[in-house]
């Protein structure tokens, strides 16, 4: 194995003072057989990879020096992956499960060209990351690999460490890999064999999405695969988790997500993100449910990392602006057995929808802290067009079938006849006040009259900095004091998930969304009669007076 720095490299290409020496030795070296690729004997692309993996040594960590063998679900990946139909193989899973280093393996497994019976020549793979930094780590897994070959196969390896990070295999054909960060420019007019798109959840959205689009279309034309490899991304909008969610034709998914809702260091599910934990693959299980438990006790932005790194759970990380963390809204949930009864007055939060939008309701009961919510949408375009639109795939769909979500009118929800539809959720039931936003006055008067609750007192609240403030600070202590008690409802969980606050110098907070296509509207109108029950639960109650005739 050679290293040459950057200063080198143009030798390589008979360019330099010593080119004829560079050609000459490179000629030399061709005529060198790569001892392993005797070893492999198999057909299939999967076959073969797996043959070669078992050949390579583990290059570092506690088993170090080891043959490497692979874990069932990496068979699992390797053998789905690498069929003859599937172009782009996408792995999410937890952190610390060798996703990066089986992908590095196979990276090297086409840069000797083991992969096939025979080899393209001149092959070319290309490593991805979000930048260099993240890059080198699989880049150095390719290297460790590399150093535990035999030293007459090492000899066919010139590695580049300059300011491009390069390993060149001069044997069978030649092959170059590449390390390249997420930028579009770096990969134009390229043709990689293979693609390792490294924590692909984790890049920027337009510059990632740039370098993906430039990847695939090299791909063409040469038959070439991609490996996408990353833990969740934190939302469904992610272009990683519309690769898991809405896969096109020719690809292979294998996602190891646990269900939504268990408690983090439930073991069933930690085994579920971690299958590596039980075959001797980073963390043991024991370790992840100490962390898990260490993560509960701290709460907070600790929790949600762990929840999404090591569970793989599509959560967000960001945690200085949230409205509630995920783990707060759903200490909140409870069974439908559970579920406080519709006692005492109730107070209806509503944020009415504009053109193409939804409109939600939300139904709080102060007295014994049930909450109820439900949503609508135009029914133009579908539920299922609309859910593509926004980057949720089924859930619009899924949320229908748990009867959370209607849909009514055509382009817009008639507010007068959808608000007579919310009441009649109430079965007989008049609400103490109706709260809505004072920006659409006008509006909600025209619609009170129409649904006939015109005698219902309308309580006006802004969503700005003044009322917003109160009214988020009222529904958080509301939700921490435990008095919320909600089902399991997916329309409000993404609500939620969507929803965060913006905060002024002053410290305030008012409502907003998380994302553009966010959808917080089940959210804006929970926190509106939660806040509205808070205030209502904190006035003293009028003492009667006896009088003296």
């Amino acid at each position: 194995m050679r290293n040459e720095h950057n200063t080198e490299q143009a030798d390589l290409f008979g360019n330099g003072p010593n080119a004829a020496t560079s050609k000459l030795v490179g000629t030399e070296v061709q005529t060198v057989a790569f001892s392993l690729l005797k070893k492999i004997g198999g057909k299939s692309e999967a076959v073969r990879a797996r043959q070669f993996l078992g050949l390579l040594r583990i290059p570092e960590g506690k088993n170090a020096g080891k043959p490497l063998k692979l874990a069932d679900f990496q068979k699992k990946f390797v053998k789905g992956a690498l069929a003859k139909t599937v172009m782009v193989g996408v792995l999410s899973i937890g952190r610390g499960n060798a996703k990066t280093a089986l992908s590095a393996g196979l990276a090297l497994g086409e840069l000797v060209g083991a992969l096939q019976e025979k080899p393209q020549p001149k092959r070319e793979i290309i490593i991805a990351a979000r930048n260099r930094d993240q890059a080198k780590t699989a880049f150095n897994f390719l290297l460790g690999f590399i150093e535990g070959l035999p030293e007459a196969d090492r000899g066919q390896f010139i590695i580049r460490r300059g300011s491009k990070l390069e390993v060149e295999f001069e044997g069978n054909g030649g092959g170059l890999a590449r390390v390249i960060a997420a930028d579009g420019k770096s990969v134009l007019g390229g043709a990689p064999t293979l693609a390792i798109m490294d924590e692909r959840a984790a890049w920027e959205r337009e510059k990632g999405d740039s370098l993906e689009n430039a990847i695939l279309s090299g791909l063409g034309k040469r038959d070439g695969r991609a490996l996408i490899i990353s833990t969740s991304a934190p939302d469904d909008a992610n272009t990683f988790s519309r690769w898991l969610d809405e896969p096109p034709p020719g690809t292979y998914v294998q996602e190891h997500r646990p269900p939504f809702g268990l408690p983090a260091d439930d073991m069933e599910s930690l085994l579920m993100a971690n299958p590596g934990a039980v075959q001797g693959i980073g963390s043991t299980p024991e370790w992840l449910q100490s962390q898990a438990q260490r993560a509960i006790a701290r709460g907070g932005s600790a929790l949600t990392s762990f929840r999404n790194l090591n569970r793989n759970e599509r959560v967000s990380t960001d945690n200085r602006s949230v409205l509630v963390t995920v783990d707060e809204w759903m200490a909140a949930e409870v069974s439908p057995e559970d579920l406080p009864d519709r006692k005492g007055p109730c107070i209806l939060g509503v944020d009415l929808g504009g053109s193409r939008s939804m409109s939600a309701a939300a139904f709080y009961w102060p007295e014994t802290g049930r909450l109820e919510a439900l949503g609508t949408f135009p029914s133009t375009p579908s539920l299922a067009d609309r859910g593509a639109a926004d980057g949720v795939s089924d859930r619009y769909c899924q949320m229908q079938e748990r009867g959370e979500l209607s849909v009514m009118g055509n382009a817009t929800v008639p507010p007068g006849q959808w608000l007579a539809q919310i009441v009649a959720h109430l079965d007989g039931i008049v609400p103490e006040c109706i709260v809505g936003d004072r920006f659409r006055q006008a509006e909600f008067i025209e619609t009170l009259k129409a649904a006939g609750l015109g005698h219902v007192p309308f309580i006006w609240r802004g969503f700005g900095w003044k009322d917003g403030s109160e009214d988020v600070e009222r529904f958080r202590r509301a939700l921490f004091d435990g008095d919320v008690k909600v089902q399991p409802s997916l329309l409000l969980r993404f609500a939620f998930g969507d929803a965060i606050t913006v905060i002024d110098d002053a410290g305030n907070h008012k409502l907003a969304k998380g994302r553009a296509l966010g959808r917080i509207d089940a959210a804006a109108a929970s926190v509106l009669a939660v806040a509205q029950g808070a205030r209502m639960k904190a006035q003293p109650k009028a003492k009667a007076r006896m009088l003296w005739a």
